[in-house]
């Protein structure tokens, strides 16, 4: 199991050895710590819990640090699950850095989008404007036409529209890890990764590769 929790510090760029300029998203991975091992047998799936930053006791429940003492772990503010599809031969107490990964990985940088509130179906799908003439002086920017007649009188559940856009669980799939810094627990990602600046990122190895 290769996965990390980070926390989104922001864009910068990098140059390659051709000199070639790459934009990356900064990560402040780990240390991330084991807190639980969900087995077959106990839980009914395969997974690794993991612990990222760390807090002062009060702001836990009793419950939560109940839980991180049974592994003489400190008080730890986000709690994640990864997956796993076999033992990887983690134990709960173990450590993780941002050593689990190297230059040239492909990752799935998983976050939370920026929340942009209500808006219109121009920005939130694209839609076209309708033309400013003809008597059409407040129509600019509406929808338009959203269904059909008396069959079947209604507007299909999905349609597109205007509504709340982002804040949203996305996904950053198959990008490059361009830099690995222990020292500081830093993460160099090729591009852009879901969220605002502070934002919690989990960062595992890339399904699509």
């Amino acid at each position: 199991m290769k996965g990390l929790i980070g926390k989104k510090v922001g864009m910068t760029q990098l140059f390659d050895e051709s000199g070639n300029l790459i934009p990356v998203t900064l990560i402040e991975a780990g240390p991330c710590y084991v807190t639980q091992i969900r087995t077959l047998q106990k839980d009914g799936y395969q997974a690794v819990q993991l612990g990222f930053d760390e807090v002062k006791p009060k702001r836990l429940t009793g419950g939560q640090l109940g839980h991180l003492k049974r592994n003489d772990l400190p008080p730890l503010k986000h709690l994640r699950e990864f997956r796993a599809k076999k033992e990887d031969g983690l134990n709960e107490g173990d450590t993780l850095t941002v050593e689990l990964f190297g230059v040239g990985d492909r990752v799935d940088v998983i976050g939370v989008s920026k929340g942009k509130g209500f808006a219109g179906g121009i920005k939130r799908h694209g839609f076209q404007r309708q033309p400013v003439t003809h008597g059409a002086s407040d129509r600019t920017r509406a929808p338009g036409s959203h269904g059909a007649t008396s069959t079947p009188g209604r507007v299909f559940k999905g349609s597109r529209g205007p509504g709340h856009m982002g804040s949203v669980r996305k996904t950053s799939q198959n990008v490059r890890v361009e830099l690995v810094d222990p020292e500081r627990n830093l993460l160099g990602i090729s591009g852009s990764v879901p969220g605002a600046r502070g934002n919690i990122v989990m960062i595992k190895e890339a399904r699509k590769q």
